[in-house]
C-alpha cells in the first residue's frame, strides 16, 4: 500500500512545487490536479511540455503520480457542458500517460446544475441512469484506447452514491477502465459505529475487484467532515478490510490543511499504510 496526498493540499502553480512539498511531509505518491501546473482543473489544452514536466517533477522529488484529477458533472443537465467536459476528460486521458499516470479520476455526477458535489433529487431518476452510461461509455471508450483506468469514487450527493450503485455501473458497462476509488467517508454521513462498520465491510464485498485506490478522509460524529484520525472513521478497520480484498494500491488522504499533512502522514503509517 503506498501513500499518497492530493497534490492541492499544498500551495503552488508548477509541479515541482507541490511534489516536493508531498514528498517533505511524508508522501510516496500524489493524486495531481492540473491546478498545480498553474492551469484550469480541466484544461482545454495541455502540451506535452506541460504534461511531461509532472511526471518530470514526480521523478526529481521521488513521489509517484497516483492519478490525475478529471472531474466534471457527467450527468449535467445541460448536453453541452457534459460534451465539453468530455473533451477535456479525453485530454487528460491522451496525456495520462506522458504524466507519468495510468489512472484519471472522475465525479459521476448530480443534476445539480451549478455544483457537481450537491445532492439533487432528480439523480435517482431512470433518466439520470441513462444519461451516466451514455457519458461513462464514451468515457471508457477514450480510457480503454490508451490503456488508462478510470477512477470511479461512489459520493453521496452524486449519482453512484454508494457501493451497490457503484457495482451496477460496473456490471452495466463491463469495461475494464472503469476502477474504483474507495473512500470510508464517503459511504454515510451520520452513522453508529456499527453501521460505519457495515457500510464499510458491503463496499469492500461488492467492489474489492475494482477497488484502485482508497481515500482517506474523516468524519466528525454531526457529519461534516474532519482530518483523517479526526473524526469517528476507524481507519484500521478499513485498512485491514482492504487488505483482506488484497488490495496494495494507493491510499490517499485529502480535506486537510498542509501544516497537517506530516501528521496525517504518521497517523496512516502507524496503521501500517
Amino acid at each position: 500500500m503506498r501513500l499518497g496526498i492530493f497534490a492541492k493540499t499544498f500551495a503552488g502553480s508548477d509541479p515541482g512545487t507541490v511534489m516536493a512539498a508531498a514528498r517533505a511531509a511524508g508522501f510516496d505518491a500524489v493524486q495531481y490536479n492540473m491546478a498545480c501546473s498553474g492551469l484550469a482543473a480541466m484544461p482545454d489544452s495541455l502540451s506535452d511540455v506541460e504534461a511531461a514536466a509532472v511526471a518530470a517533477a514526480a521523478r526529481a522529488a521521488g513521489v509517484a503520480v497516483a492519478a490525475v484529477s478529471g472531474t466534471y458533472n457527467m450527468i449535467h443537465p445541460d448536453p453541452a457542458l457534459r460534451a465539453a467536459g468530455l473533451r477535456r476528460l479525453g485530454l487528460l486521458i491522451d496525456r495520462a500517460a506522458a504524466m507519468g499516470t495510468g489512472m484519471v479520476t472522475l465525479c459521476t455526477g448530480t443534476r445539480d446544475s451549478a455544483d457537481q458535489w450537491r445532492h439533487h433529487p432528480d439523480n435517482s431518476t431512470p433518466a439520470a441512469w441513462r444519461d451516466l452510461l451514455e457519458e461513462m461509455g464514451k468515457a471508457c471508450a477514450l480510457a480503454e484506447a490508451r490503456g488508462v483506468r478510470l477512477g470511479v469514487e461512489p459520493e453521496l450527493a452524486n449519482v453512484v452514491d454508494g457501493a451497490r450503485a457503484a457495482r451496477r455501473l460496473i456490471d452495466a458497462l463491463a469495461s475494464p477502465a472503469i476502477a474504483i476509488v474507495l473512500d470510508p467517508a464517503n459511504l454515510f454521513e451520520v452513522a453508529g459505529a456499527a453501521e460505519r462498520r457495515r457500510l464499510v465491510e458491503e463496499a469492500v464485498d461488492l467492489l474489492g475487484d475494482r477497488i484502485a485506490m482508497a481515500h482517506a478522509k474523516d468524519r466528525n460524529a454531526n457529519g461534516s467532515f474532519a482530518t483523517a484520525g479526526k473524526g469517528v472513521i476507524d481507519f484500521a478497520h478499513f485498512l485491514a478490510k482492504l487488505r483482506e480484498a488484497g488490495f496494495d494500491g494507493d491510499l490517499v488522504t485529502h480535506g486537510l490543511a498542509a501544516e497537517e499533512a506530516a501528521g496525517v502522514a504518521a497517523f496512516l503509517r502507524g496503521l501500517g499504510a
